[in-house]
């Protein structure tokens, strides 16, 4: 048992409080958008481009991120990622100032940045993190999107109550540039090179990955077809569908369903995500004891990942029939929470089918997975504009959730099959 701070416990603090940073940075506009929405007299479908905007520089990058972080490792992509998107945070005010189609291009380039994020994490995890802790490690570095979601969520709506709109993007820009001044000095992207890993911890860690310039260019595209690649990528696209929708339009709902106030929009937009910050920990941390006392690796894996999809739908769908904002409140936890199940079932599975090209794996399957919060984003603007109401979200959200879980529980295997 390992009593000391662990070398490899800093490189997941700091890419999960990257992590943190990331989404704090990506939803602070949900809460904005409310009072933005009301300066410039954008109807739903505008503003409904203007949150979906992120994800089309995020889908442009992502695939590239993750052959990049295979390539030249981690820490420098990651380094890059949040100094990118933590300017176009800062330069987001001044764009919706000049025109809707500034704020839309600010917008898609604060996607570009953090596009990498993810496939970066995943590099270092992959050097860094032992088989059975895996588990444990992303449900930590996945803990941050419900985190940084609730100190995006409640952080912006202090401030835009307090100084207004453009102060949010304003503070969360600078922190990005903070948490930069530590991560260039203390990460290492290769454990070999880390003067201050000590010999104990060395010996847990994976065996060190063919690193030469021949093994880095042979990097296995044609194996992205296989049958457990495509469960992991229908799983990812599931839970981001739920995910982005949620993430993007759950302070409008409580503003215009439930009639509360931006600022209390805000906060109890961030109730939901706190119980997906809980429940990811708790299975994380379950997932691997099972898995440590003799459990099927590739069950552990179908039951957190198709278990959370569905609880997640029935939720949802309930929430139609929530007729208090604290009834809405409930039912929207329990959809939000359940989703932090499959944080530990389609995101560690990416290490256990590609150990040495997991950054590879989880640029190519976000890619896909970004798809929702494009299509998915605009398309619930356009349904709530048509129908007056949030009842075909929830219908079309929790359907999709059930196809993923279908798909990933059919297809599915721990076995690696990228090396």
């Amino acid at each position: 048992m390992i009593v000391s701070w662990a070398r490899r416990y800093s490189i997941v603090a700091l890419t999960s409080l990257a992590c943190v940073i990331c989404y704090s940075d990506r939803v602070n506009i949900s809460v904005a958008a409310v009072a933005m929405r009301e300066q410039f007299q954008w109807s739903q479908t505008e503003k409904g481009l203007v949150l979906s905007a992120f994800f089309v520089g995020y889908l442009l990058f992502m695939f590239l991120g993750g052959v990049l972080a295979t390539r030249i490792g981690g820490r420098i992509v990651l380094g890059c990622a949040v100094l990118t998107w933590s300017l176009f945070t800062l330069l987001t005010p001044p764009a919706a100032m000049t025109s809707l189609a500034a704020l839309i291009a600010a917008r898609i380039g604060m996607g570009l940045g953090e596009a990498p994020m993810f496939p970066a994490g995943y590099d270092l995890f992959g050097r860094w993190v032992p088989e059975r802790e895996r588990a444990r490690a992303v449900a930590w570095l996945m803990s941050g999107i419900p985190l940084g979601t609730i100190i995006g969520l409640a952080g912006s709506a202090w401030l835009v109550a307090k100084y207004g709109w453009p102060m949010t993007f304003y503070v969360f820009g600078l922190v990005g540039l903070l948490w930069l001044t530590v991560w260039f000095p203390q990460v290492t992207n290769d454990p070999a090179q880390d003067p201050r890993l000590n010999a104990a911890e060395r010996a847990l860690l994976p065996v060190a990955r063919a690193s030469s310039a021949a093994a880095r260019a042979r990097l296995p595209f044609a194996k992205l077809l296989r049958a457990p690649v495509l469960a992991i990528v229908a799983g990812h696209f599931a839970l981001t569908w739920s995910l982005y929708v949620l993430l993007s339009w759950l302070p409008s709902y409580f503003r215009d369903v439930q009639h509360l106030s931006i600022a209390h929009a805000g906060l109890f937009s961030a109730a939901p995500w706190l119980t997906m910050f809980a429940i990811t920990i708790a299975a994380g941390s379950l997932s691997d004891r099972m898995i440590g006392r003799g459990a099927d690796t590739t069950n552990m894996r179908k039951l957190m990942q198709c278990g959370g999809l569905l609880l997640s739908a029935l939720f949802l769908l309930a929430t139609r029939n929530a007729h208090s904002p604290g009834t809405a409140l409930l039912l929207l936890c329990g959809g939000t929470g359940a989703l932090g199940c499959s944080w530990s079932g389609f995101a560690p599975s990416v290490l256990d089918v590609a150990p040495r090209h997991s950054a590879l794996l989880h640029g190519f399957s976000n890619s896909f997975a970004t798809i929702p919060g494009i299509v998915g984003v605009a398309v619930i603007g356009w349904l709530i504009d048509v129908t007056g109401t949030y009842s075909a979200a929830f219908v079309l959200t929790a359907s999709v959730s059930l196809v993923g879980a279908i798909l990933f529980w059919w297809l599915f295997d721990a076995r690696p099959v990228l090396g």
